[in-house]
């Protein structure tokens, strides 16, 4: 049986970077995902995880031969033990966007076996205060905070910044209930929504506010402040723009947008068709929905679905010509992959949140018939090791 080095703190030399927000180091035969860390270092890490496999976690506790790229978290707790928010603050910004490529290029080889050069675009607006909705949690003295990496325990915060400061502000210096969950956020008109859910369940509290305002796609939006909307304030925007362009959805066709949400895609799509043309749009989540319907009335030819996307699809006959779709983490999966690339469409525009389900589904497509034709990737999170994809798939057989 393997010994449980949990506490142990080893001398190694940080190796690549992995999905998660960590590199990997391997000592002793054993594999270290080092959080804290940057290829090439040469640190103390001390390991905080170990179940007995293979494989077992670590932070990096002393920097012994520190990166180039190395720099100064701006937040106090950004650093072992501590809080969990953010995964590489202690980067700078060019590095943390070569990090996610590199991350996105592992994973469509190891999972897609593509080679595909990437490269992580910078969104406006810079590597903090960019944060627009965050949840944050009461500690057993009142105060809010985040939890720390992997744990439930409460790192009390008087500041996060990576989070607008409106959002900040509206929640950190008040007292809470021990166990509340505080949901924040800050619309594009700067006004502050707060709603407060308390431990174990039952309705939330609406603090403040409850329905944002948001601007993209060319229209204004009310929307539930809470529900499903991007995170960074130029996300929105610049994914309906990219979606928009490779979508070109023609005048009087049909088209799909999978996991539609308030109808983001649904508005670009249904500007594209026309009024002649129809945009099948499906969402799960009734409040996102209603919010899609409410916003979208003037545009009849958006057909909503509240339902999941897999039921929808499973006795859909009809063939867009364009499918785009915005999946949960996880992806999209083979049935969904499948019942898509069934129908035919001449482009599928994937939106994804999460490289290795991308590449996942970049597989399965390959072997239906979809090969991957552009992809796009953009920092909508900095700090953290999240990273936004677009992608675009097409007919293997289409010669483009």
């Amino acid at each position: 049986m393997t010994e449980n080095w949990t506490g142990r703190t080893v001398e190694l030399t940080v190796g690549a970077v992995a999905h998660g927000g960590h590199c990997v180091a391997r000592v002793d035969g054993r594999v270290v995902f080092v959080r804290h860390a940057l290829p090439g270092e040469r640190v103390l890490a001390e390991v905080t995880e170990d179940g007995g496999k293979s494989f077992c976690r670590a932070d990096a506790v002393r920097v012994l031969a520190p990166s180039p790229d190395r720099v100064e978290p701006p937040c106090p707790v950004a650093g072992p033990g501590l809080c969990g928010g953010c995964d590489w603050q202690h980067a700078s910004g060019a590095a943390q966007r070569a990090l996610k490529a590199s991350v996105v290029e592992e994973q469509l080889r190891r999972l897609a076996g593509l080679e595909w050069p990437v490269s992580v675009e910078e969104l406006p607006g810079g590597l903090v205060r960019w944060r627009t909705r965050t949840r944050f949690v009461a500690g057993a003295d009142g105060h809010a905070g985040l939890r720390a990496h992997r744990s439930h325990r409460v790192v009390p915060l008087t500041d996060c910044p990576i989070t607008t400061r409106g959002a900040v502000e509206a929640v950190l210096p008040l007292p809470w209930s021990p166990g509340d969950e505080i949901e924040t956020t800050e619309d594009a008109d700067g006004a502050v929504h707060v709603r407060r859910l308390p431990e174990g369940g039952g309705p939330g509290e609406q603090r403040r506010g409850g329905v944002a305002r948001e601007r993209a796609a060319g229209r204004d939006w009310r929307l539930g402040a809470h529900g499903f909307w991007q995170v960074h304030p130029e996300a929105a925007a610049t994914l309906a723009r990219v979606v928009g362009e490779w979508a070109r959805a023609e005048p009087g066709t049909r088209a799909w947008d999978l996991y539609a949400g308030a109808g983001l895609f649904a508005a670009v799509l249904g500007e594209q068709v026309g009024a002649r043309g129809t945009v099948l749009a499906v969402e799960s989540a009734r409040r996102a929905v209603a919010d899609g319907k409410a916003n979208l009335a003037a545009l009849r030819q958006v057909r909503w679905h509240c339902a999941p996307v897999e039921r929808v699809l499973r006795d859909r006959r009809d063939r867009p010509g364009v499918v785009v779709l915005d999946p949960p983490r996880k992806g999209a999966g083979r049935a969904v992959v499948e019942r898509i690339a069934g129908a035919g469409p001449q482009r599928v525009v994937y939106v994804a949140c999460d490289p290795a389900a991308l590449a996942r589904d970049v597989a399965t497509f390959a072997g239906l018939g979809y090969r991957l034709t552009r992809l796009r990737a953009f920092d909508a999170f900095p700090m953290t090791h999240h990273v936004e994809c677009v992608a675009l798939f097409e007919p293997a057989a289409s010669g483009h």
